[in-house]
């Protein structure tokens, strides 16, 4: 039997190549191979992220090189250290683990200064003055070369004089800019003299009020690789035009430097490359639209089990292992596509099916009442029936929950004039009563508008653990094709229950009118306040798996899979709905 090939995909392939060659050191030398990945601190990380993080990292692990954790903080107006911590707690949550301290932009900040005026001095940069507005208009467009800004050829003694005084906080916000001096004509608008510093008085959540001057993107972005000894920079496809701008200012730096010059030594440059982002349906990775979601109160926070946040899959249930497949699923491509969120829900489906404990929770309680238990005086009867705790995985072992007179059913499960094909209890109809007994219904009563309020059962003493009745007298034996979850009423735990649902209504949230609140779901959360459990979820018990995270996840029979919410407490339990049992939303398009 032939052994399956291993698909490698692109980068991994192009590290290969690199590594056979020697082209970051000696040939062979895997240890070299480094990755990092690079948040703004300026909101929580979205599953867009986990993928990116776990290509990086892997790659590392892959490798035996090292994987780095940057914060790209350049942007002191809209950056915090809650962010910072929170982006953290995911990477960790994810299996990632960084190499060395945690890096920031902000530790770079006086060499890239440095670097910055070493450019003005080679004529490769200038402080322009005009407002940020001008320079946008005179960049032209892809059929029509820019203008050149009338400081474009500005003394370079002049340039460092005004760098160093809007470093110092000279000068109000806008007042000037440094620009690169590229190519006014050139077919990538990312080249015709981008800009590299522009003024923030603002207070930096790091370095305080020493800076007035922050690095864009563009400019800091490759040097903090080079710094780093990054080999490999990766970026989703939105960065493929911004290649040419990364290696053009290594590129000048590096312009006249080498073993004798006054430069100093040639600079390490790695290598940009781009992959495809990860893009799910009914949802907005937009950090902005994001923000303003949490902001105008749409939902509760960052981590609202909604959200498209990692923090939000997290509180949801997700487990890291479920991303973790969805990543190795949706695979590494130079083509964007679209996913389906059914396949992002499918992951954990997988996964909770194969290590979440199974328990009995009824949402929508109608009581049951046996008419006939007790017959012989014994009403308050209880009996323990055991039940598997995983019916697929027997090293889960059993527990033991209570049976007696009085239960409660799902409302649904219930029909005063069932139709043919409805298995489930109704007037003389027989249904199981999973690992209890087998019952039918005699009779039942209503509230003054219209809703049950009670069904009243008789039981079968032969049937108990729900297994079949013995053969009558003709051979034959009675059968039904109605099993019903259940919780014994008296020992019944109380809990409210989340039913979330996606966040939109369309699969690309403001495509048509522009407005992605226009597409918001108002049936996306219902919160059930009366649910009942059986007894055995109000305390961990030794079938849970250790989940890495502490969360609590399981199976509710019947019904989904369900993780304790952070808002639970001993006297209040709170459940999430992580998904469904089967993809229901794929029957409603």
């Amino acid at each position: 039997m032939t052994e399956p090939v291993e698909t490698r995909h692109f980068i991994q392939q192009m590290i290969d190549a690199d590594i056979e060659r020697g082209q970051w050191g000696q040939a062979g030398d895997r240890s070299v191979v480094t990755t990092r990945f690079p948040p703004e601190p300026n909101g929580f990380l979205h599953i867009g992220h986990a993928k990116a993080i776990l290509l990086n990292y892997g790659l590392a692990k892959e490798f035996g090189g090292k994987f780095n954790l940057r914060f790209d903080d350049t942007n002191p107006a809209k950056e915090e250290q809650a962010f910072v911590d929170s982006i953290k707690h995911d990477v960790q949550w994810l299996g990632a683990t960084w190499d060395g301290e945690v890096k920031f932009a902000s530790d770079y900040f006086e060499q890239m200064y440095d670097w910055a005026c070493e450019l003005i001095r080679k004529g490769l940069a200038y402080v322009d003055e005009q407002p940020v507005d001008d320079i946008r208009a005179q960049r032209g467009s892809l059929k029509e070369p820019g203008k050149p800004s009338p400081y474009r050829d500005r003394p370079i003694e002049e340039s460092l004089d005004l760098f160093e005084r809007m470093k110092n906080g000279e000068f109000p916000n806008g007042a000037m800019v440094l620009r690169a001096k590229i190519d006014m004509s050139s077919s990538n608008m990312n080249l015709r003299d981008p800009l590299m510093y522009r003024i923030v008085n603002a207070t930096h959540h790091r370095t305080g009020d020493t800076w007035h001057i922050y690095p864009m993107y563009d400019w800091a972005h490759g040097l903090e690789d080079s710094i780093e000894g990054v080999t490999n920079s990766l970026c989703t496809l939105e960065f493929e035009d911004h290649r040419p701008l990364y290696d053009w200012f290594i590129d000048a730096i590096n312009k006249d430097r080498g073993p004798d010059s006054p430069w100093g030594e040639k600079i390490h440059h790695p290598r940009q490359t781009e992959f495809s982002r990860l893009a799910i349906s009914y949802t907005n990775m937009s950090k902005r639209y994001m923000k303003q979601l949490v902001d105008e109160g749409h939902v509760s926070g960052w981590d609202d089990p909604r959200m498209i946040t990692i923090a939000g899959f997290r509180r949801r249930g997700y487990t890291p292992k479920s991303l973790q497949m969805l990543a190795e699923d949706v695979g590494i491509t130079k083509f964007n596509a679209l996913v389906d969120m059914g396949r992002v829900e499918n992951m954990i489906r997988e996964d909770l099916n194969d290590r979440a404990p199974r328990r009995m929770v009824v949402l929508d309680p109608i009581k049951l009442t046996i008419t006939n238990w007790g017959e012989g005086g014994d009403e308050d009867r209880v009996e323990m029936m055991a039940i598997p705790n995983h019916p697929q995985d027997e090293s889960y072992g059993q527990r033991e929950i209570p049976f007696g007179k009085e239960l409660y059913i799902e409302r649904e499960d219930f029909m005063e004039e069932p139709p043919k094909k409805f298995f489930r209890l109704g007037p003389g109809r027989e249904v199981r009563l999973r690992a209890g007994y087998w019952v039918t219904c005699t009779d039942y009563t209503k509230d003054s508008d219209g809703n049950i309020t009670e069904v009243f059962c008789t039981y079968d003493p032969q049937t108990k653990g729900g297994n079949n009745p013995p053969a009558d007298a003709e051979g034959k034996v009675r059968k039904v094709k109605g099993t019903l979850h259940w919780v014994h009423a008296p020992s019944a735990v109380d809990a409210e229950v989340r039913l979330f649902d996606r966040l939109y209504m369309v699969e690309r949230p403001g495509k048509k009118s522009g407005d992605h609140l226009d597409d918001l779901n108002p049936d996306s959360l219902q919160i059930i306040s009366g649910a009942k459990c059986e007894a055995t979820i109000a305390e961990r018990t030794s079938d849970e798996p250790d989940w890495v995270d502490g969360i609590r996840r399981f199976q509710f029979e019947r019904q989904g899979y369900f993780c304790v919410d952070q808002d639970s407490t001993p006297d209040k339990l709170v459940f999430n709905r992580t998904a469904s049992l089967r993809d229901s939303w794929a029957k409603q398009q």
